[in-house]
């Protein structure tokens, strides 16, 4: 298993593998966002997968100067692929990945591929922190007010209750240290706000997380909170999560392809989205999910950033830089010492 830092490293240190083979649009797209993300963060990156295809990727791109290396992995993990397949698939470039965390060659492993398979590799090679039950998936959302993190967002379709509490502390960490969100507000999410509402899993979970003093929590929340403001991390089932994200997804998109097409209705539709454009281009970027860049591993030992599956390269450059920014933060140092000081919560098998 890897070592949890004891200390924040500078970019110019940082190593972070990148499975060039994983997602819809690779290498083609990995390999440009990687470089994109080298050039732009002064970080090192180990592209990890079939030497030959990444490095004709490599000779289209401008990348003297940066720090790029390739490491060989021989198989790939397809997008259709279950988590079993990490477990066979022993040379496959996310296992290779997320075992140069494990060695400590790189501090952080980025895949777009299978989600399962991500989780799989990362978890089974790197390992989790101690006292740590189970890790979860957090994905930062756009809130009117600042980010909103859902955790968790598709790691654990079943949960006993008792996990949400450290769902709450993590997410609560990262708020706190990427964002700067002091005492961040967290809420369950739950179909009302009154306390006893919803299903038995979130009524043995309110309590739980009420008397838990090393987080803030405000209660019962629902989904439309998720984007007001007035939560900063909402914790929940993977399987919630995960149906709350997809949908939260599809709206984004509904509503940037019916604004596309009203502003081209009419001469005067094109002459205000002129006149506006700038505005627009700003308000799209904040609910473009290629800008968040991945969602977070977190209760790991190395860090575990997974990208969607249809990354193109702004996506995996912005990825690098969730890892960046979470490394140099202590991000898995606080969580660590955050589990560690307190370990309110009986772990679960």
């Amino acid at each position: 298993m890897a070592d949890v830092p004891t200390s924040s490293p500078k970019a110019s240190s940082l190593c972070i593998a990148v499975d060039a083979m994983g997602g819809d649009h690779a290498p083609r797209e990995t390999v440009k966002g990687a470089v994109l993300a080298a050039r732009e963060y002064g970080v090192k990156i180990l592209l990890v997968g079939k030497p030959e295809a990444i490095q004709a990727e490599l000779d289209k791109q401008d990348v003297s100067g940066l720090k790029l290396e390739i490491q060989a992995a021989s198989e790939v993990v397809g997008m259709d692929e279950a988590a079993e397949a990490v477990r066979k698939k022993k040379d496959a470039s996310v296992v290779v990945a997320a075992r140069c965390v494990k060695e400590g060659r790189a501090q952080a492993v980025v895949a777009a591929g299978s989600t399962g398979a991500a989780m799989a590799a990362a978890v089974l090679n790197i390992g989790r922190i101690p006292g740590v039950t189970r890790p979860a998936i957090g994905v930062t959302l756009p809130s009117i007010a600042h980010r909103c993190l859902l955790i968790d967002a598709g790691a654990n379709a079943d949960c006993d209750p008792a996990w949400l509490c450290e769902f709450a502390r993590m997410g609560s960490v990262y708020m706190e240290s990427i964002y700067n969100i002091k005492k961040a507000k967290v809420g369950l999410l739950n179909i009302g706000e009154e306390e006893g509402k919803g299903n038995e899993f979130v009524k043995a979970a309110y309590p739980l997380l009420s008397a838990d003093h090393a987080i803030n929590f405000v209660g019962n929340t629902e989904g439309r909170d998720l984007f007001n403001g007035s939560i900063s991390v909402a914790v929940c089932d993977g399987f919630t999560g995960n149906v709350a994200l997809k949908s939260a997804e599809g709206i984004m998109r509904m509503f940037k392809g019916t604004l596309k097409t009203e502003l081209k209705r009419t001469m005067m539709a094109q002459l205000g989205a002129g006149l506006a454009k700038p505005a627009l281009e700003q308000a799209a970027k904040q609910v473009d999910p290629e800008e968040f860049g991945g969602a977070v591993l977190f209760g790991l030992q190395g860090l575990c950033i997974i990208s969607h599956g249809g990354s193109k390269a702004r996506g995996i450059k912005n990825a690098v830089r969730v890892a960046k920014e979470a490394l140099e933060n202590d991000v898995l140092v606080k969580i660590a010492e955050n589990i560690k000081a307190d370990p309110a919560v009986t772990p679960v098998p």
